[in-house]
Order: C-alpha cells, then structure tokens, then sequence
C-alpha cells in the first residue's frame, strides 16, 4: 500500500470498529461469481527509472506536430506558442483555473477573466463576453439553446459549412430540448444563399454559421444577417480569433452572437484538447448569456476591484429559468488565450494572420500548378482551403507521413459530394522550404 499510509494496526483498529474481522468480510453479500479470483492480468512493476524509459519509448512512437511539419487543421492548429505563456499561467495570482465560489478573495483570477472578456469584445465587435465554454462545439450549442429560449421557436438552420464535428454536438444537444436543426447545403464552399432563403420562415429561431468556415472559406456575413433578422430569428456566427485580426468583426456585420474555439490563440494542439471555447452576444442577450460574466467595479474604499456580475447558470438561478448548466469554466485555457492576445498585441496577431493567409494561398497555388490537385472553390480563405484529386486523400496522407509530414483532412467520409476533398491548412509556422517540400510529395514526386 505504498500510497495509502495505514499501518496494518490501523486497518485492523478500522476493521474492528466496524465490527469486521478481514477486508474480505466488508465485501461479503457480493456474490463469489463476481469477485476477482488472483491478481490482475498486469505487467510486473517497475522501478521509476525503468517505468520512465518504457513511457519514453512508448511517446517516441507518436508522429507529433513538435518534430514535423504539420498541414493539419480542421479545427485544431499548430501555431507557434510563446514561452512566456506558461510561464505566466503558472504564477501563484492563477493557481485555480475554477471560478472560486468566492470569488472576492481571488482578484488575480477574475482580472484576467476580465480582461480576457474585454479582448473577446473588441474581437468579434460584440457588448459582451462570458467567462470560456468548454469549447467551440459546445459555444454554438450553448448560442442555440440562448437563441431558442429567446426568440421562443425550436427550429435552427445550421450551414454544412460549419465544422462537422460541432453540427455532431448540436444535434445531441437539441435532441435533448426539444429543438430541430436543419442543415443548409454549400455553394463555391460557403452556405448557399437561395437554399438559406427558401427554409427561412418565421418559424426559424436562429441561422449559424461558421466564418472563417470549415472549408476555410470567408462567408458573406451580411447577407446572411440581413436575411437572418427579416425573419425575425437571431444570427450566430462561429469564428476564430486569429482570423478576426484581420477580418471584420461580425458583430459590424449584424451577429447577434459570436462564438468560437479558442485554440488558434495560445493553447498547444494538445491531441484535440483541453481548449476553451468563447461566447460573446449584444447587451440586448446579456440577462441570457450562460456561464459567468465577470465585472469591474470599485470597493468600499473607492478602489478598483473586480467581482462575479451575472451567472444565468442553474446552481444561482431557478433551473427552469437558467439559460443553461455549464458548469467547470475554462478559465486556465482561457488565460492562456488572454497572455497570448495581450503579448501579440494587434499588430502581431495580424502579422500572424496575414502569414496564415499568404502562406496558405501559395500553397493551394503551387499544387495546382502540380497538374495533380484542382481547387473546386473560387472564393476567398483563411489559413485553410479545400483541394480535390483523382488520388484518395489516405494514400496522399500516407505517402507524406512516410517522409515525417502530417498531411490534411480527409474530408470523404463528411463531404462525398467533395470526391477526394482533401482539407489542407497552413499556419505562420510553415517555412517555404517544408511548403515546398509538402507540395512535391503530395504531388507524387
């Protein structure tokens, strides 16, 4: 019982406290059938200088983003991430990342949630902004629900441009409220407006999209919050901050909610998580937005100080009118994202953002111009673009990661109407030389 420090005196003092003689006896109404007869089917132990070199020949077997170029996105991207962030993130001012239940005494906490919301404001060019989600699926999940409780009507139109994998978690959440979600095809890689038109009655509550959106395409926003609010529903839109350096905010373009994933800024890929996920809407949703929204106020001695404002979430509210249960808050994540923006500054996230995109752009061109790749869309994109090929995605991701490269998305299995879609990003990491060198072997050379 190396961990457990009872001495055998203890556990036989326990033992007959309880009026027991063996451990066994505690387990005594289960069943013989039940019970494990020997030991477990487990290697032996080891010691911790053997336990470490087997756990570091096991890790030497993954092909990770650190040692290898990769051109892997679709939703997930490997940017570069400072040093200093967790550095800072480690310091004694953060040292929960859970929203203390009082909050009062924990100030270094809920200044960064402070500040992290006010930098997720002037992003998306929104009122507000609550303390993190989970992450970007669950955002638009959570937007849904608001919008739905808000307009009162249970149909959502959601574009097939959006994230698959997000439009998976919609589904199970709306399941569960009662709420129908109607997919919109894709047109030149964004929503298809005239599909949008036709389907947008008054019965709809809510239209989302994703812009930049899953095919790395930037979508005509305000078209489609115009149509959006003639049929007196509420625009979502599903964005990534990155992108946001440079593009217009979709709060200027009539969003009445902008969420999103916040990987691309300041958390490592991580195999797919832990992320955080950002929510922002207008004052008009502030008394509907889930979660926990931090405020700025002064103490009785006239000194700044920071407090929790509203928390629309079933543990402080009536449940049947909270807009919401999430709970755990991602908050360490979310400061990860808040060091990153504050250190970059608005100069620097847009000069990673105009590399993503130049770089990007350059490399859709050059393969094409290899004879093997065809680019079925004509619109504009960010950091990520869709190519087709006679060859099968699998086999051209094969060949790549032979020569220590991770290769794109297959995107068969959520696209078939895309034959051979291949999903490729390109992050501020990707020299000319590893684009060049990806091209030649995805072209077959």
């Amino acid at each position: 019982m190396r961990y457990i420090p009872n001495t055998d005196a203890q556990r036989a003092e326990m033992l007959s406290t309880v009026g027991v003689s063996s451990v066994e006896d505690l387990f005594a109404d289960l069943p013989s059938s039940v019970k494990l007869k020997g030991l477990l089917d487990l290697p032996e132990a080891m010691s911790e200088i053997d336990l470490l070199k087997h756990l570091k020949s096991l890790a030497a077997q993954n092909l990770d983003a650190c040692s290898t170029s990769c051109f892997l996105g679709a939703g997930v991207y490997n940017h570069f991430i400072p040093v200093v962030i967790d550095h800072m993130i480690s310091r004694s001012e953060f040292t929960t990342s859970y929203t203390p239940y009082q909050p009062e005494i924990s100030q270094g906490t809920l200044q960064a949630i402070f500040e992290y919301q006010t930098m997720i404001c002037e992003l998306t060019g929104m009122d507000v902004a609550n303390a993190s989600m989970y992450d970007g699926a669950t955002s638009i999940a959570e937007a849904v629900y608001m919008a739905c409780a808000s307009t009162k009507k249970d149909l959502v139109l959601v574009a097939r441009s959006v994230n698959p994998q997000s439009r998976a978690v919609l589904e199970t959440y709306a399941s569960l409220r009662g709420i129908t979600v109607q997919e919109i095809g894709h047109s030149n890689g964004a929503i298809n407006l005239d599909d949008l038109k036709a389907n947008l009655t008054d019965k709809v509550g809510a239209v989302v999209v994703q812009s930049p959106n899953f095919f790395g395409a930037v979508e005509d926003l305000k078209a489609i919050g115009d149509m959006t609010h003639d049929a007196k529903a509420l625009f979502i839109v599903a964005s990534d901050l990155m992108a946001l350096s440079l593009l217009e905010a979709p709060g200027k373009l009539g969003a009445d909610v902008v969420v999103g994933d916040g990987q691309s800024a300041g958390n490592a890929m991580s195999f797919g998580g832990p992320h955080f996920g950002f929510f922002a809407a207008t004052q008009k949703l502030v008394r509907k937005i889930p979660g926990r929204i931090v405020g700025e106020t002064l103490d009785r001695n006239g000194k700044k100080c920071y407090v929790l404002t509203l928390q629309a979430r079933e543990q402080h509210i009536r449940r049947e009118k909270a807009s919401s249960n999430i709970c755990s808050n991602q908050s360490l994540c979310a400061l990860a994202g808040a060091v990153y923006l504050s250190l970059m500054g608005k100069e620097g996230l847009k000069e990673v953002a105009k590399q993503c995109l130049l770089k990007a752009a350059y490399t859709r061109d050059e393969l094409v111009k290899t004879g093997s790749f065809q680019a079925p869309f004509t619109g504009p994109f960010f950091r990520e673009f869709v190519v087709t090929s006679k060859e099968a995605p699998e086999a051209i991701n094969s060949r790549l990661i032979e020569r220590g490269i991770i290769g794109g998305y297959d995107l068969t299995a959520d696209y078939p109407e895309l034959e051979n879609g291949w999903l490729v990003a390109v992050t501020e990491k990707r020299t000319k030389a590893e684009i060049d060198g990806f091209v030649a072997i995805a072209g077959g050379k």
